[in-house]
């Protein structure tokens, strides 16, 4: 899981961080396992040459993007089947964003992603199927209302109210 806001170990180093999902798995390895898994999921966020210098530094010292990549880091770390990722671009500035899409892209190819979004644009640039949800009038949990390849829905949604959400109308 990837939050809105980047959320590395503070006591931590960039190191330990991505070791974190390993170990609370009980996964014993050895120290070239380990160093391999380290160097592995930082290369898969493209953080690898920013970072291979300061493995030992804490993950709180990098920048912003550079601490969200290492939360996607720490992640695919583990392997895991679906990455969710809640809003992980909303406390970025545009070229760390940008960054952060690029990574989607490249991701998506050895995982599913789940990407949760308030920005229609970023949704069009990084998903191949959207779905949109809506508050139901009554304030109760809001339902899903259409999901579609994403192209679809962008262009021509099958909903009304997908529609009138795309183009501005309500929201």
């Amino acid at each position: 899981m990837v939050f809105q806001r980047p959320n590395p170990f503070p006591t931590m180093s960039i190191y330990d961080n991505i070791l974190a999902g390993n170990r609370l798995n009980a996964r014993r390895m050895k120290k070239s396992q380990a160093d391999d898994i380290v160097e592995k999921s930082l290369k898969g966020a493209n953080l690898w040459n920013e970072v291979k210098d300061r493995l030992g530094k804490p993950g709180m010292g990098l920048s912003g993007g550079q601490q969200q990549r290492l939360c996607i880091a720490r992640a695919i770390a583990v392997e895991p089947q679906v990455l969710l990722m809640d809003e992980p671009c909303s406390a970025l500035d545009p070229i760390s964003t940008s960054a952060i899409e690029d990574l989607i892209h490249e991701l998506k190819t050895d995982y599913t992603i789940v990407i949760v979004t308030h920005n229609m644009q970023q949704a069009a640039r990084v998903s191949d199927e959207t779905g949109f949800f809506n508050l139901k009038a009554t304030g109760e949990p809001g339902q899903l209302v259409e999901f579609n390849p994403t192209k679809k829905v962008f262009s021509n949604p099958d909903e009304p109210s997908t529609e009138a959400y795309i183009s501005g109308r309500f929201g």
